[in-house]
């Protein structure tokens, strides 16, 4: 391929993946001479640290997508810089008829896309974008009356409801690989040059996880056991088909369903109410005074508040970036209502940590447990983590695993006593909601 060669573009960016790509699938199809891009987003990049985990994985991914593409003698153009400068290049090296990708419902990609897409279009340019990371679009499960969901139960019957054949439609987009073609000036760059380093965490795998989705109800909630599927990391960045891991559920277990339900109705919310992102989905709850203890807040990062089941929680995700779920809500609801720290606080350290970090799904998590989101727990619900302990890790075999020196004199007191705590916080949350 030569400079101003006439090209297509598919532009991979939460979906790593050749197979079942939706917006692959139309890319390729419609087209030939399709160049596959994948930009290190500088606007993104640029406030991570130079291991962080999840541009591993990332570049990873990519590598992988190249491999492949390289035994048919195809290569992807992968480049590091702000994706308008980038497109604003790539105008001039060549005469683009249309730019294809999937869908982004994050604030950020939103104007990214938008700005992106109105620069082309004063360039005769074509920008076309497919729904992938989630089955549904914002406003297709809404209430009789046209308006959000604001309650995950009727939400979820809802999507039950108006789910067809065609949400779970596959698009084959392996079959038109020979659809791609190789940019005239390709050199895949080693993750060096893209200004990181490799981390020492190990990513989860995708495959094998069916027994895991069967028996998911019934083993979900024990953080010594291998009873999650570790699968969000690929479906943040879509390295695996979410229409496949949706028939999945509906075929295995409700419960495992529910949870991708909830992704979706978190999505949906971010979508519908983008301000979210800083305040609270209930106002008041912004009335609050937190007492935002930064000490507290650095034992409670380090795991050194004295409760185990807390402490295991938080060393789990700074070794491995990976939380249990049920741990998640433990450790969120110790921090804004035993420690009455600010959900925010918590929410900006695991968006830091996660390696299954999404806007979304981690904001909606912290604002329940806080109070304030939508559907949320009830601020006089504060979790116990001692009698969370007895339930979920009686014989202490999570909490071993991460924290040896528990029932030892090298294990700190508790940093506040819980029933004061609960008084404090049932006090303090009154006294907010009441105004």
């Amino acid at each position: 391929m030569t400079k101003k060669s006439t090209v297509n573009i598919f532009w991979f960016r939460r979906d790593l993946r050749l197979k079942d790509n939706k917006g692959l699938y139309f890319a390729l199809k419609n087209s030939e001479d399709v160049i596959p891009l994948f930009i290190f987003d500088t606007d993104i990049t640029d406030s991570l640290p130079e291991n962080d985990a999840r541009v591993e994985f990332i570049y990873d991914s990519v590598k992988k997508m190249q491999n492949e593409l390289q035994t048919r003698q195809h290569s992807m153009l992968v480049v590091k810089g702000k994706p308008f400068d980038i497109f604003k290049k790539l105008t001039n090296d060549y005469h683009i008829k249309a730019v294809y990708c999937n869908k982004d419902h994050e604030p950020y990609g939103i104007e990214r896309d938008k700005k992106i897409k109105e620069f082309l279009k004063s360039k005769d340019i074509d920008f076309h974008s497919y729904l992938d990371h989630l089955l549904f679009e914002k406003d297709e499960v809404l209430k009789n009356d046209g308006t959000p969901y604001h309650v995950f139960s009727p939400y979820g019957r809802k999507f039950r409801q108006v789910l067809t054949k065609d949400h779970l439609r596959s698009y084959p987009s392996e079959d038109f690989l020979t659809s791609f073609t190789i940019p005239y000036d390709v050199k895949f760059p080693d993750l060096k040059e893209i200004g990181f380093k490799p981390s020492q965490i190990e990513f989860p795998e995708k495959d094998k996880k069916d027994g895991i989705i069967q028996s998911y109800d019934k083993t979900r909630d024990y953080p010594a056991q291998e009873g999650t599927t570790r699968l969000g990391i690929h479906l943040r960045f879509g390295t695996i088909s979410l229409k496949k891991l949706e028939k999945k559920a509906l075929e295995n277990n409700d419960t495992f369903l529910n949870e991708l339900l909830w992704r979706e109705f978190y999505a949906m919310i971010l979508w519908h109410y983008p301000q979210v992102v800083n305040k609270s989905f209930k106002p008041e709850y912004d009335n609050i005074e937190w007492l935002n203890d930064k000490m507290q807040f650095e034992r409670w990062k380090e795991g050194k508040t004295g409760y185990p089941m807390v402490d295991a929680g938080m060393r789990q995700l700074a070794e491995t970036g990976y939380m249990h779920n049920r741990v998640r809500m433990i450790t969120a609801s110790f921090l804004t209502k035993h420690l009455l720290i600010d959900w925010r606080w918590g929410e900006a350290w695991f968006a830091e940590k996660l390696l299954d970090f999404e806007l979304s799904s981690n904001n909606g998590g912290w604002q329940w447990s806080a109070g304030s989101g939508c559907d949320a727990a009830p601020y006089f619900r504060i979790f116990n983590p001692e009698s969370q302990q007895k339930k979920f890790d009686q014989d202490y075999s999570y909490i071993k695993k991460w924290i040896p020196e528990t029932g030892t004199e090298k294990y700190p007191e508790p940093i506040i006593e819980h029933k004061f705590a609960r008084e404090r916080c049932l006090k303090t949350f009154k006294k907010a909601l009441s105004n």
